[in-house]
Protein backbone atom coordinates (compact mmCIF):
# COMPACT_ATOMS: atom_id res chain seq x y z
CA UNK A 1 0.00 0.00 0.00
CA UNK A 2 1.59 3.44 -1.00
CA UNK A 3 1.54 6.77 0.70
CA UNK A 4 2.15 10.09 -0.12
CA UNK A 5 3.28 12.67 2.73
CA UNK A 6 3.20 16.60 1.81
CA UNK A 7 5.17 18.85 4.22
CA UNK A 8 6.34 22.04 3.72
CA UNK A 9 10.29 21.48 3.65
CA UNK A 10 12.40 18.77 3.73
CA UNK A 11 13.49 16.92 7.27
CA UNK A 12 15.17 13.95 8.04
CA UNK A 13 13.39 13.88 11.47
CA UNK A 14 9.68 14.12 9.54
CA UNK A 15 10.96 11.08 7.03
CA UNK A 16 12.01 9.35 10.15
CA UNK A 17 9.13 9.71 12.38
CA UNK A 18 6.10 9.46 9.61
CA UNK A 19 8.26 5.94 8.13
CA UNK A 20 8.38 4.26 11.62
CA UNK A 21 4.64 5.38 12.30
CA UNK A 22 3.32 4.45 8.93
CA UNK A 23 5.32 0.99 8.47
CA UNK A 24 3.75 -0.09 11.65
CA UNK A 25 0.34 0.09 9.93
CA UNK A 26 1.43 -1.70 7.15
CA UNK A 27 2.26 1.38 4.89
CA UNK A 28 5.72 0.50 3.67
CA UNK A 29 5.73 2.67 0.73
CA UNK A 30 5.82 6.25 1.67
CA UNK A 31 7.10 9.24 -0.30
CA UNK A 32 7.89 12.58 0.63
CA UNK A 33 7.33 15.99 -1.27
CA UNK A 34 6.99 19.33 -1.32
CA UNK A 35 5.31 20.21 -4.30
CA UNK A 36 1.63 20.46 -4.05
CA UNK A 37 0.48 19.50 -7.62
CA UNK A 38 2.34 16.56 -7.47
CA UNK A 39 0.72 15.87 -4.22
CA UNK A 40 -2.84 16.79 -5.13
CA UNK A 41 -2.40 15.01 -8.12
CA UNK A 42 -1.73 11.53 -6.74
CA UNK A 43 -4.07 8.49 -6.54
CA UNK A 44 -2.31 7.60 -2.95
CA UNK A 45 -3.32 7.79 0.26
CA UNK A 46 -2.72 11.10 1.26
CA UNK A 47 -0.86 12.56 4.64
CA UNK A 48 -0.60 16.58 4.22
CA UNK A 49 1.58 17.68 7.42
CA UNK A 50 1.57 21.22 7.31
CA UNK A 51 -0.14 24.33 8.54
CA UNK A 52 -3.02 24.24 5.82
CA UNK A 53 -5.50 21.86 4.02
CA UNK A 54 -4.06 20.84 0.21
CA UNK A 55 -6.60 18.17 -0.25
CA UNK A 56 -9.38 16.62 -0.20
CA UNK A 57 -9.71 13.70 2.00
CA UNK A 58 -6.49 13.68 2.96
CA UNK A 59 -5.23 12.79 6.62
CA UNK A 60 -3.99 16.46 7.67
CA UNK A 61 -1.72 16.34 10.44
CA UNK A 62 -0.65 19.93 11.63
CA UNK A 63 2.58 19.89 12.48
CA UNK A 64 4.55 21.64 15.68
CA UNK A 65 8.22 22.83 15.42
CA UNK A 66 10.07 19.74 16.84
CA UNK A 67 10.43 18.46 13.70
CA UNK A 68 11.86 21.05 11.80
CA UNK A 69 14.34 21.94 14.49
CA UNK A 70 18.25 21.00 14.52
CA UNK A 71 19.64 20.34 18.23
CA UNK A 72 18.03 19.67 21.08
CA UNK A 73 15.99 21.95 23.23
CA UNK A 74 13.44 21.99 25.75
CA UNK A 75 9.76 21.97 25.27
CA UNK A 76 7.25 22.81 27.10
CA UNK A 77 4.90 19.96 27.61
CA UNK A 78 1.41 20.41 27.58
CA UNK A 79 -0.70 17.70 28.07
CA UNK A 80 -3.78 16.60 27.19
CA UNK A 81 -6.18 13.68 26.23
CA UNK A 82 -7.44 12.30 22.64
CA UNK A 83 -10.97 10.80 22.92
CA UNK A 84 -10.65 7.31 21.34
CA UNK A 85 -13.08 4.35 21.04
CA UNK A 86 -9.94 2.26 21.86
CA UNK A 87 -11.40 -0.80 23.56
CA UNK A 88 -9.19 -2.79 27.00
CA UNK A 89 -8.07 0.37 29.07
CA UNK A 90 -9.78 1.68 31.73
CA UNK A 91 -10.29 4.90 30.14
CA UNK A 92 -11.26 6.03 26.14
CA UNK A 93 -8.87 8.90 26.50
CA UNK A 94 -5.53 8.30 25.32
CA UNK A 95 -2.59 10.75 26.91
CA UNK A 96 -1.22 13.01 24.51
CA UNK A 97 1.04 16.33 23.91
CA UNK A 98 2.22 18.95 21.25
CA UNK A 99 -1.41 20.38 21.24
CA UNK A 100 -2.79 21.64 17.19
CA UNK A 101 -5.70 23.76 16.77
CA UNK A 102 -6.69 22.28 13.18
CA UNK A 103 -6.43 19.07 11.74
CA UNK A 104 -7.68 15.36 12.06
CA UNK A 105 -6.00 14.87 15.41
CA UNK A 106 -5.98 17.07 18.52
CA UNK A 107 -2.24 16.72 18.41
CA UNK A 108 0.93 16.43 16.39
CA UNK A 109 1.36 12.78 16.99
CA UNK A 110 4.70 12.44 14.92
CA UNK A 111 6.08 15.27 16.90
CA UNK A 112 4.92 13.38 20.07
CA UNK A 113 6.25 10.08 18.67
CA UNK A 114 9.49 10.86 17.79
CA UNK A 115 10.38 12.83 21.13
CA UNK A 116 9.41 9.61 22.72
CA UNK A 117 10.59 6.96 20.65
CA UNK A 118 14.15 8.96 20.42
CA UNK A 119 14.26 9.67 23.92
CA UNK A 120 14.76 13.34 23.60
CA UNK A 121 14.44 14.30 27.23
CA UNK A 122 17.02 11.71 27.91
CA UNK A 123 19.68 14.09 26.26
CA UNK A 124 18.09 16.86 28.47
CA UNK A 125 19.74 17.58 32.20
CA UNK A 126 18.41 14.35 34.45
CA UNK A 127 18.93 13.15 37.46
CA UNK A 128 20.46 10.00 37.42
CA UNK A 129 19.96 6.64 39.60
CA UNK A 130 21.77 4.99 42.26
CA UNK A 131 23.73 3.08 39.03
CA UNK A 132 24.34 6.27 36.84
CA UNK A 133 21.60 5.13 34.47
CA UNK A 134 18.71 7.99 33.49
CA UNK A 135 16.08 7.76 36.20
CA UNK A 136 12.90 6.62 35.60
CA UNK A 137 10.95 8.91 37.80
CA UNK A 138 12.49 11.76 35.14
CA UNK A 139 10.15 10.28 32.32
CA UNK A 140 7.21 12.14 30.80
CA UNK A 141 5.62 8.60 30.99
CA UNK A 142 6.19 8.16 34.57
CA UNK A 143 5.10 11.34 35.62
CA UNK A 144 2.10 11.74 33.24
CA UNK A 145 1.12 7.74 34.12
CA UNK A 146 1.41 5.91 30.89
CA UNK A 147 4.81 3.55 31.40
CA UNK A 148 2.39 0.83 31.59
CA UNK A 149 1.11 0.96 28.31
CA UNK A 150 2.80 1.13 24.68
CA UNK A 151 1.37 4.62 24.27
CA UNK A 152 2.90 5.23 20.67
CA UNK A 153 1.33 1.60 19.76
CA UNK A 154 -1.99 2.80 21.19
CA UNK A 155 -1.94 6.07 19.06
CA UNK A 156 -1.28 4.61 15.36
CA UNK A 157 -4.20 1.97 15.73
CA UNK A 158 -6.21 4.60 16.47
CA UNK A 159 -4.74 6.41 13.77
CA UNK A 160 -5.39 3.47 11.49
CA UNK A 161 -9.00 3.73 12.23
CA UNK A 162 -8.85 7.32 10.94
CA UNK A 163 -6.75 6.59 7.57
CA UNK A 164 -9.65 3.65 7.07
CA UNK A 165 -12.89 5.82 7.47
CA UNK A 166 -10.99 8.47 4.69
CA UNK A 167 -10.04 5.17 2.80
CA UNK A 168 -12.82 2.69 2.75
CA UNK A 169 -12.04 -0.36 0.88
CA UNK A 170 -8.34 -0.37 1.64
CA UNK A 171 -6.78 -3.01 3.22
CA UNK A 172 -3.62 -2.13 5.70
CA UNK A 173 -1.84 -4.79 6.97
CA UNK A 174 -0.30 -4.03 10.45
CA UNK A 175 1.99 -6.22 12.56
CA UNK A 176 1.30 -9.27 14.37
CA UNK A 177 1.88 -10.33 17.67
CA UNK A 178 4.85 -12.04 18.35
CA UNK A 179 6.92 -13.26 21.84
CA UNK A 180 10.01 -13.55 21.70
CA UNK A 181 11.90 -14.49 25.26
CA UNK A 182 15.52 -13.31 25.73
CA UNK A 183 17.80 -14.44 28.71
CA UNK A 184 21.03 -12.74 30.79
CA UNK A 185 23.85 -15.24 31.44
CA UNK A 186 25.32 -12.66 34.01
CA UNK A 187 26.07 -15.68 36.74
CA UNK A 188 26.27 -18.71 34.85
CA UNK A 189 26.42 -20.80 37.98
CA UNK A 190 26.10 -20.34 41.64
CA UNK A 191 28.98 -22.69 43.20
CA UNK A 192 30.80 -24.60 40.22
CA UNK A 193 33.63 -22.93 38.30
CA UNK A 194 34.73 -20.51 40.34
CA UNK A 195 37.96 -21.60 41.18
CA UNK A 196 39.36 -22.47 44.82
CA UNK A 197 39.55 -18.55 45.83
CA UNK A 198 35.98 -18.04 45.16
CA UNK A 199 34.50 -20.80 46.75
CA UNK A 200 36.63 -20.50 49.75
CA UNK A 201 35.67 -17.37 50.15
CA UNK A 202 32.17 -18.69 49.50
CA UNK A 203 32.56 -20.86 52.70
CA UNK A 204 33.86 -18.57 55.03
CA UNK A 205 31.07 -16.00 54.52
CA UNK A 206 28.48 -18.86 54.82
CA UNK A 207 30.46 -20.03 58.22
CA UNK A 208 30.06 -16.41 59.53
CA UNK A 209 26.49 -15.57 58.71
CA UNK A 210 25.58 -19.19 60.05
CA UNK A 211 24.21 -19.99 56.50
CA UNK A 212 23.99 -23.93 57.00
CA UNK A 213 21.72 -24.44 54.37
CA UNK A 214 24.21 -22.54 51.66
CA UNK A 215 26.92 -24.25 53.15
CA UNK A 216 25.15 -28.02 52.46
CA UNK A 217 24.33 -26.76 49.34
CA UNK A 218 27.84 -25.82 48.14
CA UNK A 219 29.32 -28.79 49.22
CA UNK A 220 27.06 -31.08 47.59
CA UNK A 221 27.34 -28.85 44.30
CA UNK A 222 31.08 -29.08 44.15
CA UNK A 223 31.37 -32.64 44.63
CA UNK A 224 28.64 -33.67 42.20
CA UNK A 225 26.15 -34.91 44.19
CA UNK A 226 23.33 -32.16 42.91
CA UNK A 227 22.47 -29.67 40.55
CA UNK A 228 24.06 -26.00 41.02
CA UNK A 229 21.31 -24.14 41.67
CA UNK A 230 21.51 -21.91 38.70
CA UNK A 231 21.68 -23.96 36.03
CA UNK A 232 18.49 -24.19 34.28
CA UNK A 233 19.72 -24.35 30.67
CA UNK A 234 18.27 -27.83 30.01
CA UNK A 235 14.71 -26.64 31.58
CA UNK A 236 14.63 -23.95 29.50
CA UNK A 237 15.62 -26.25 26.27
CA UNK A 238 12.62 -28.40 26.65
CA UNK A 239 10.54 -25.54 26.77
CA UNK A 240 11.89 -23.92 24.15
CA UNK A 241 11.70 -26.91 22.03
CA UNK A 242 8.16 -28.04 23.22
CA UNK A 243 6.45 -24.94 22.27
CA UNK A 244 8.51 -23.97 19.35
CA UNK A 245 9.95 -20.72 20.81
CA UNK A 246 13.07 -18.75 19.27
CA UNK A 247 14.97 -17.18 22.24
CA UNK A 248 17.77 -15.30 22.32
CA UNK A 249 20.76 -15.25 25.17
CA UNK A 250 23.28 -12.88 26.17
CA UNK A 251 26.48 -13.88 27.51
CA UNK A 252 28.49 -11.53 29.88
CA UNK A 253 31.88 -12.25 29.32
CA UNK A 254 33.93 -9.55 30.94
CA UNK A 255 37.70 -10.63 31.07
CA UNK A 256 38.01 -10.14 35.09
CA UNK A 257 35.42 -10.05 37.61
CA UNK A 258 35.01 -6.52 38.94
CA UNK A 259 32.41 -4.40 40.37
CA UNK A 260 29.12 -5.85 38.95
CA UNK A 261 30.49 -8.08 36.70
CA UNK A 262 30.70 -11.42 38.20
CA UNK A 263 30.19 -14.27 35.55
CA UNK A 264 32.42 -17.14 34.95
CA UNK A 265 35.46 -15.80 33.45
CA UNK A 266 34.79 -16.60 29.67
CA UNK A 267 38.36 -18.71 29.26
CA UNK A 268 37.08 -21.07 31.63
CA UNK A 269 36.33 -24.60 29.34
CA UNK A 270 32.96 -24.78 31.40
CA UNK A 271 31.67 -21.50 30.38
CA UNK A 272 32.82 -21.67 27.21
CA UNK A 273 31.56 -25.06 26.67
CA UNK A 274 27.69 -23.48 27.90
CA UNK A 275 27.87 -20.34 25.11
CA UNK A 276 28.91 -22.88 22.28
CA UNK A 277 26.50 -25.13 22.91
CA UNK A 278 23.81 -22.34 23.31
CA UNK A 279 25.24 -20.44 19.75
CA UNK A 280 24.59 -23.95 18.30
CA UNK A 281 20.70 -24.11 19.35
CA UNK A 282 19.73 -20.33 19.27
CA UNK A 283 20.51 -16.36 18.95
CA UNK A 284 22.85 -15.26 21.01
CA UNK A 285 24.21 -11.54 21.65
CA UNK A 286 27.09 -9.64 24.04
CA UNK A 287 26.74 -8.38 27.58
CA UNK A 288 28.40 -5.48 27.36
CA UNK A 289 30.30 -5.63 30.75
CA UNK A 290 29.61 -2.62 33.07
CA UNK A 291 33.39 -2.03 32.50
CA UNK A 292 33.16 -1.66 29.24
CA UNK A 293 30.72 1.33 29.19
CA UNK A 294 33.84 3.27 30.20
CA UNK A 295 35.68 2.29 27.93
CA UNK A 296 34.89 1.36 24.17
CA UNK A 297 37.74 -1.03 23.73
CA UNK A 298 36.89 -3.20 26.15
CA UNK A 299 33.10 -3.37 24.34
CA UNK A 300 35.56 -4.45 21.03
CA UNK A 301 37.20 -7.18 23.19
CA UNK A 302 34.69 -8.83 24.63
CA UNK A 303 32.81 -8.13 21.06
CA UNK A 304 35.68 -10.18 19.76
CA UNK A 305 35.89 -12.68 21.75
CA UNK A 306 32.38 -14.19 22.15
CA UNK A 307 32.87 -14.17 18.41
CA UNK A 308 35.58 -16.28 18.41
CA UNK A 309 34.17 -18.76 20.98
CA UNK A 310 31.13 -19.23 18.87
CA UNK A 311 32.64 -19.16 15.35
CA UNK A 312 30.01 -16.78 14.61
CA UNK A 313 29.80 -12.97 14.25
CA UNK A 314 27.86 -10.95 16.80
CA UNK A 315 25.64 -8.15 16.13
CA UNK A 316 23.10 -8.50 18.89
CA UNK A 317 23.73 -6.56 22.42
CA UNK A 318 22.13 -5.77 26.03
CA UNK A 319 23.58 -3.66 28.37
CA UNK A 320 24.83 -4.91 31.80
CA UNK A 321 22.46 -3.66 34.26
CA UNK A 322 21.08 -1.70 31.41
CA UNK A 323 23.67 0.86 31.92
CA UNK A 324 23.51 3.15 28.83
CA UNK A 325 23.97 6.80 28.18
CA UNK A 326 22.34 8.46 24.92
CA UNK A 327 23.87 8.82 22.34
CA UNK A 328 27.19 7.92 23.52
CA UNK A 329 26.27 3.73 24.37
CA UNK A 330 24.23 3.30 21.32
CA UNK A 331 27.28 5.12 18.88
CA UNK A 332 29.86 2.43 20.33
CA UNK A 333 27.34 0.02 19.20
CA UNK A 334 27.56 0.57 15.80
CA UNK A 335 31.04 1.47 15.59
CA UNK A 336 31.07 -2.04 17.36
CA UNK A 337 29.19 -3.85 14.79
CA UNK A 338 25.91 -4.14 16.36
CA UNK A 339 22.61 -4.24 14.35
CA UNK A 340 20.40 -5.23 17.02
CA UNK A 341 19.84 -3.70 20.47
CA UNK A 342 17.44 -4.96 23.64
CA UNK A 343 18.66 -2.81 26.27
CA UNK A 344 15.69 -0.30 25.78
CA UNK A 345 13.44 -0.81 28.66
CA UNK A 346 14.29 0.27 32.74
CA UNK A 347 16.14 -1.50 35.20
CA UNK A 348 14.21 -0.13 38.08
CA UNK A 349 11.04 -0.46 36.76
CA UNK A 350 8.99 -2.80 34.52
CA UNK A 351 6.87 -0.91 31.66
CA UNK A 352 7.37 1.00 28.27
CA UNK A 353 10.56 3.28 28.23
CA UNK A 354 10.01 4.48 24.79
CA UNK A 355 6.11 4.01 25.05
CA UNK A 356 6.79 1.38 21.49
CA UNK A 357 6.72 -2.22 21.58
CA UNK A 358 7.70 -2.89 18.27
CA UNK A 359 11.22 -2.93 16.64
CA UNK A 360 12.00 0.30 15.52
CA UNK A 361 15.49 2.15 14.06
CA UNK A 362 17.57 4.21 16.67
CA UNK A 363 17.86 8.07 15.63
CA UNK A 364 20.83 9.73 16.06
CA UNK A 365 19.73 13.32 17.44
CA UNK A 366 23.25 14.52 18.11
CA UNK A 367 24.05 14.07 14.30
CA UNK A 368 20.75 14.70 13.29
CA UNK A 369 20.57 11.15 11.25
CA UNK A 370 18.70 8.10 10.86
CA UNK A 371 20.63 5.10 11.94
CA UNK A 372 20.57 1.13 10.99
CA UNK A 373 20.73 -0.39 14.66
CA UNK A 374 17.40 -1.58 15.26
CA UNK A 375 15.76 -0.97 18.73
CA UNK A 376 13.94 -4.03 20.58
CA UNK A 377 11.87 -2.50 22.99
CA UNK A 378 11.19 -4.90 26.17
CA UNK A 379 8.53 -4.03 28.61
CA UNK A 380 9.09 -6.99 31.72
CA UNK A 381 12.42 -8.19 33.33
CA UNK A 382 12.19 -10.46 36.21
CA UNK A 383 14.42 -8.69 38.26
CA UNK A 384 12.55 -5.48 37.94
CA UNK A 385 9.44 -7.60 39.40
CA UNK A 386 11.45 -8.93 42.46
CA UNK A 387 13.98 -6.53 43.09
CA UNK A 388 12.41 -3.30 42.32
CA UNK A 389 8.74 -3.34 42.94
CA UNK A 390 9.06 -6.57 45.14
CA UNK A 391 6.40 -8.78 44.13
CA UNK A 392 5.51 -12.00 45.27
CA UNK A 393 4.95 -14.30 42.76
CA UNK A 394 1.39 -14.30 42.44
CA UNK A 395 1.75 -10.03 42.01
CA UNK A 396 4.19 -11.01 39.26
CA UNK A 397 1.85 -13.22 37.31
CA UNK A 398 -0.83 -10.93 37.33
CA UNK A 399 1.61 -8.28 35.78
CA UNK A 400 2.54 -11.14 33.19
CA UNK A 401 -0.45 -11.38 32.27
CA UNK A 402 -1.16 -7.69 32.08
CA UNK A 403 1.91 -6.98 29.38
CA UNK A 404 0.74 -9.98 27.83
CA UNK A 405 -2.66 -8.46 27.40
CA UNK A 406 -1.84 -4.86 26.20
CA UNK A 407 1.26 -5.82 23.57
CA UNK A 408 -1.64 -8.27 21.72
CA UNK A 409 -4.31 -5.32 21.46
CA UNK A 410 -1.82 -3.27 19.92
CA UNK A 411 0.36 -6.54 17.69
CA UNK A 412 3.46 -5.36 19.24
CA UNK A 413 6.82 -8.00 20.20
CA UNK A 414 6.31 -8.64 23.85
CA UNK A 415 9.77 -9.01 24.79
CA UNK A 416 10.80 -10.56 28.21
CA UNK A 417 14.18 -10.72 30.42
CA UNK A 418 14.58 -13.37 32.34
CA UNK A 419 17.89 -14.38 34.50
CA UNK A 420 19.15 -17.82 34.62
CA UNK A 421 19.40 -17.97 38.53
CA UNK A 422 15.44 -17.44 38.30
CA UNK A 423 14.61 -19.82 36.73
CA UNK A 424 16.77 -22.70 38.68
CA UNK A 425 16.63 -24.25 42.28
CA UNK A 426 17.90 -21.99 44.34
CA UNK A 427 15.61 -21.16 46.98
CA UNK A 428 15.36 -17.31 47.05
CA UNK A 429 13.52 -17.61 44.33
CA UNK A 430 11.36 -20.54 44.93
CA UNK A 431 8.32 -20.30 42.60
CA UNK A 432 9.36 -18.15 39.82
CA UNK A 433 9.90 -21.04 37.71
CA UNK A 434 6.59 -22.33 38.29
CA UNK A 435 5.17 -18.66 37.82
CA UNK A 436 6.99 -18.32 34.05
CA UNK A 437 5.60 -21.09 33.01
CA UNK A 438 2.19 -20.71 33.35
CA UNK A 439 2.76 -17.33 32.01
CA UNK A 440 4.00 -19.03 28.65
CA UNK A 441 1.75 -21.52 29.02
CA UNK A 442 -1.30 -19.46 29.35
CA UNK A 443 -0.56 -16.09 28.50
CA UNK A 444 1.67 -16.25 25.25
CA UNK A 445 0.18 -19.80 23.71
CA UNK A 446 -3.48 -20.08 24.73
CA UNK A 447 -4.82 -16.85 24.24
Amino acid sequence: MDIIVYSTQPSPRVEYIVSTLMNAMGLNKIHFTNDQIIYTNSTEIKCNYSSNPVANNELWIQPCALLFEQGIHKHDIDFSTWNTTLSGLNSNNLPCFFPTTKGDLPFDIFAAAFYLLTRYEEYLPHIKDMYGRYAHENSLAFQHNFLTIPLVNLWIKELQKIINQKYTGIQLLPTAFKFIPTYDIDIAWSYLHKGFVRNAGGFVRDLMKVKLHSLKERLQTITGKTKDPFDCYDWLYNVHESKKFKPIYFFLVAAQNKGLDKNILPDNNAMQKLIKAHAEKYKIGIHPSWQSSDKSEILLNEIKLLSKITGKAVNKSRQHYLRMSLPKTYQELIAAGITDDYSMGYGSINGFRASYCLPYNWYDLENEKNTNLTIHPFCLMDANSFFEQHFNIDQALDEMKYYANIVKQVNGELITIWHNHFLGTDKMFDGWRKVYYSFIEKEVIER
